[in-house]
């Protein structure tokens, strides 16, 4: 996102986002808390639970209203594919319906959150290696055939929202192989007083993690719209083309 596209930072607002600031790193620290304390006495649907109402209570905290639109599967096994705009999209993810993330393999060393993300049962991948994603791939079949719920953002990086990127068919082959449906799943941030797209919560081109969350906290009230396509099928379907046809409902799911 260039710098003349991005919404402008409210200086005057900075008492209000540095209060808000140390609540996240608060919220943060409290689910730290709970996936190395907790988590060890807990069965897996306990810690979904536990996942799901740390996000949702993490929105609250960041002043984001969530918003679901259609029905989430109510059980696996199922992959959920999703357009990606923002590093707040796991929380809304998560927040909507618990799952299992493949998200690349920086993010287990993260300070704070690489904990939190491995004790959520999120799968890493190597991006650049084709060996590893055939590694992953492997594991979300294994993964799938267990009755798990994952989720995948196949354009492979974040956009601006206003436009779905294509997709890469790498990671559908997991679905593929074990006969699991896809659900398409749509995000879109919008201003609560108008209904217009937010660009706020945009972390693409030279954005940083912080501008962003800046932006973010300092912005007008802002809600995060989720909604759920119908689960489908591959039904013979190569992978590339069932990509191209899910790229285009996921679009179509976001207008």
């Amino acid at each position: 996102m260039s710098a003349s596209s991005r919404p402008p930072v409210r200086w005057a607002r900075a008492p209000r986002v540095v209060w808000r600031l140390l609540r996240v790193l608060g919220q943060v620290l409290r689910g730290l808390h709970t996936v190395t304390r907790r988590f060890p006495t807990l069965n897996e649907e306990q810690r979904a639970y536990q996942v799901q109402l740390w996000s949702a209570q993490m929105l609250q905290v960041l002043g984001i209203e969530l918003r679901v639109l259609g029905q989430p599967v109510p059980q696996g096994p199922a992959l959920l594919v999703s357009n990606h705009i923002s590093w707040l999209d796991i929380l809304v993810l998560h927040a909507s319906r618990h799952c299992r993330f493949v998200s690349k393999s920086e993010v287990r060393h993260w300070p704070l959150i690489g904990p939190m993300a491995a004790a959520a049962g999120t799968l890493f991948i190597e991006r650049a290696s084709r060996r590893d994603a055939l590694r992953v791939v492997h594991d979300m079949r294994a993964s799938l055939a267990a009755g798990d719920v994952l989720a995948v953002f196949p354009e492979g990086t974040t956009g601006d929202g206003l436009q779905v990127l294509p997709f890469h068919a790498n990671l559908l082959q997991a679905a593929v192989s074990a006969g699991a449906p896809v659900q398409p799943v749509a995000l879109k941030f919008v201003e609560v007083a108008s209904g217009q797209r937010s660009l706020a919560p945009c972390y693409i081109g030279d954005d940083t993690l912080l501008g962003s969350l800046w932006r973010t906290l300092s912005s007008d009230p802002i809600a995060a719209v989720v909604r759920f396509g119908e689960p489908e099928l591959a039904e013979g379907r190569e992978r590339r083309a069932w990509a191209a046809e899910l790229q285009q409902t996921v679009s179509r799911l976001s207008e």
